[in-house]
């Protein structure tokens, strides 16, 4: 079912540098370097510690590398059931094409449907071209109704502590 050579598995705290150098080139390739405030240590805590609310796959391409995602559980109140946020999916630029950024999707959606989730959602910039055509080769539909609002930083304090 997989693209041959490529192989996806569970990441490990060993992972941790490669992934922060990956979110690095997402922010680059998303216009947001400076936006990436973590670190290895950050990456291995908030992935791997104790607390862990999030998981992460590394794709594999002949053993090599090429790309991740990170995703978590929400929950859907209309449903009743859990659903599947994808945070983050990347695959490195010289192997996009190859069949590794579906192979990731379908990883997920397959770990969605095999755990009764009711969804299977992310987010994507509106000027990502590349990436909302292949959501919707997919057969992912955009929630165009919807709208995301953000705190964080000090606004997220400030409102916390009002």
């Amino acid at each position: 079912m997989t693209a041959p050579g490529i192989h996806i598995r569970p990441a490990s705290a060993d992972d941790a540098g490669l992934i922060l150098q990956f979110i690095r080139e997402l922010a680059i390739y998303e216009k947001a370097e400076s936006s990436v405030q973590t670190n290895e240590a950050g990456i291995r805590a908030s992935l791997f510690g104790a607390d862990a609310k999030a998981q992460a796959l590394v794709c594999e391409r002949d053993g090599r590398a090429i790309g991740y995602a990170v995703y978590f559980y929400n929950y859907s109140t209309w449903l009743g059931r859990n659903g599947i946020y994808l945070e983050d999916l990347y695959v490195s630029p010289e192997h996009r094409g190859s069949g590794a950024g579906k192979a990731l999707l379908q990883h997920i959606a397959r770990l969605a449907v095999e755990q009764g989730c009711g969804r299977f959602e992310w987010s994507v910039l509106d000027w990502n071209t590349p990436a909302i055509d292949f959501y919707r080769a997919a057969g992912a539909l955009p929630q165009d109704e919807w709208t995301v609002y953000r705190l964080q930083g000090d606004a997220l304090r400030r409102f916390a502590e009002a």
